[in-house]
């Protein structure tokens, strides 16, 4: 991990009231590790799970630069990993989660962007929440890193704390440009959105809301504007902006490598919003959620076969890292590959 950029307030010192925005009185939230939850208590929790950090706790890291003239960044929001213990332990006390860290070693190999030879380290997270279930993720970090353990400790707990929702509207931010000073840090931090604040949540807001607020329009090449290139109803604007919502939510799940890739190769675009066609959405939404699947797949069969093979796998399909799968098809045979490879580890135990 990068070190961080203009970084706030550390964790240690949210006031009070901060904590309060974030979670409803100890009493209502306090989970037993062997308490069944009802539905209404499971909503609630995961409602207050997906609330955002207090901007206190927010930092920036710089994840681009400008090449020539005044030095500038674009910069991303992220959370420190006690951000995410302290909400945890906040909305369920530290007894009613736990986490389990698996950690492995890559075989070296070339790395592209410099011809190194090195490995890679893999480190996944369990992390369950009692009463609501069990998610798991991986973190990977380059050997040659001096934290890549606690770096790639700290990718797989939050990835995994995303799948409660905890932590998941950070993947909305598509990035800000700021002056730099000349250390290349950002002279001045963004200011958040209403909807990525606690307040404002609560309020409603979210980082869709603007896009609500347009018609979706179907329009049909060569028409001049009447019959089918006519707005086709209010039910038609509301299933397409739920169609890109839909779309747009699964960009975390999938990387952003899977994400664009079928979206340029089923749609020819960039962002959902450009898909004119609630046909065509579904049919991307349809791709993106078979893509997440076969990623389910992918690690737990990588849990169970270790990185030797992994990394054997992926050089086999010419792949640098699982970051750079791009499409089903690719995604398909890493799966198949390495759950062939597991079988064949029963087997010959």
């Amino acid at each position: 991990m990068s070190p961080v950029n203009g970084h706030a307030n550390d964790s240690a010192n949210i006031p009070t009231t901060a904590v309060q925005q974030i979670a409803p009185p100890t009493s209502d939230t306090n989970i037993p590790t062997a308490l069944t939850l009802t539905a209404t208590k499971i909503k609630e929790l995961i409602a207050n799970l997906e609330v955002p950090f207090h901007p206190s706790v927010i930092e920036w890291r710089v994840t681009n630069t400008s090449k020539g003239g005044s030095p500038r960044g674009q910069v991303m929001p992220y959370a420190d990993q006690r951000a995410y213990t302290d909400r945890l332990n906040t909305l369920v006390t530290p007894a009613g989660w736990t986490r389990r860290y698996t950690i492995h070693t890559s075989a070296n190999f070339e790395r592209s962007k410099d011809q190194k030879i090195v490995a890679k380290v893999l480190v996944t997270c369990e992390l369950t929440i009692f009463g609501l279930g069990l998610h798991s993720a991986t973190g990977e970090e380059w050997a040659d890193d001096d934290n890549a353990a606690t770096a790639a400790e700290a990718q797989s707990f939050k990835r995994a704390c995303s799948c409660f929702g905890l932590g998941r509207y950070l993947y909305y931010f598509t990035g800000t440009w700021v002056d730099l000073d000349e250390r290349k840090r950002p002279k001045t931090i963004p200011k958040l959105a209403d909807w990525a604040t606690s307040d404002g949540w609560r309020r409603g807001l979210r980082p869709y809301a603007e896009g609500d607020s347009k018609p979706f329009e179907r329009t049909t090449a060569g028409n001049d504007g009447n019959g089918d290139g006519q707005r086709n109803g209010n039910g038609a604007s509301d299933q397409g902006a739920s169609l890109v919502r839909e779309i747009e939510q699964m960009e975390q799940a999938l990387g952003k490598r899977m994400y664009r890739g079928l979206l340029k190769a089923l749609a020819r675009v960039w962002n959902p919003k450009d898909i004119q066609d609630p046909a065509i959405l579904q049919k991307v939404l349809a791709h993106m959620q078979a893509a997440e699947r076969g990623f389910r797949r992918l690690d737990a069969a990588i849990n169970r076969v270790g990185p030797g093979p992994l990394t054997q796998i992926l050089r086999s399909l010419k792949l640098q890292s699982i970051d750079r799968v791009d499409d089903l098809q690719t995604l398909r045979e890493l799966v198949l590959a390495l759950e062939t490879a597991a079988q064949g580890k029963v087997v010959n135990r």
